[in-house]
């Protein structure tokens, strides 16, 4: 027996069936979920004048700036720890660890939960610019993206728009025995 067209439907749910079969019939897969070759998605975000980015796969969550309660004798760049739904993690000031230069909190202040061994913990950033995705086109030669202590953590740029984009390892961050250590 064949559905009456949707001009004969009468009723609010006959109307709402009409709608599911037409969402059910459309399985386009979401952007998110192609993986496409040569395409590379992570998370933007600001330390200082720098724009990097880290892979989906390496920031576990974002979050807004917890309360911290600070640890005494701490490194200066371990801001404390924070209490995030029933676990403790240290939270570290980034742009610290690796420019010596504390960032500057403010209202709306993000931080990423990264993972390692032993727990996740959190590190503080400048600004969040969220999803950004790359291709192979994209790929540009360093000019600076990896100077100082940024030499271990930035190995390859993006350069999008104008704007050069440093792909930040947060796994080479987190074996970091310095980082380690603090962190533990």
């Amino acid at each position: 027996m064949a559905k009456p067209a949707p001009s004969q439907r009468s009723s609010s749910f006959d109307t709402l069936l009409d709608y599911e079969d037409r969402s059910l019939a459309h399985v386009a897969g979401r952007p998110e979920m192609i993986e496409a070759p040569g395409h590379w998605r992570g998370v933007g975000f600001r330390l200082g004048q720098r724009r990097l980015v880290s892979s989906f796969d390496e920031v576990m969550e974002i979050l807004a700036l917890p309360q911290v309660t600070a640890v005494p004798g701490a490194q200066p760049w371990m801001l404390g720890v924070a209490n995030i739904r029933g676990s403790l993690l240290p939270v570290v000031d980034l742009k610290q660890f690796l420019e010596g230069e504390r960032t500057v909190v403010h209202e709306g202040q993000r931080c990423l939960v990264v993972r390692q061994a032993g727990g996740n913990v959190a590190v503080i950033i400048d600004e969040l610019f969220g999803q950004r995705t790359f291709n192979d086109s994209h790929r540009a030669d360093m000019s600076g993206e990896n100077d100082g202590r940024y030499a271990h953590f930035v190995s390859q740029v993006y350069r999008l728009a104008d704007i050069s984009w440093g792909v930040f390892s947060m796994a080479m961050l987190t074996r970091t025995p310095e980082f380690r250590q603090a962190t533990a």
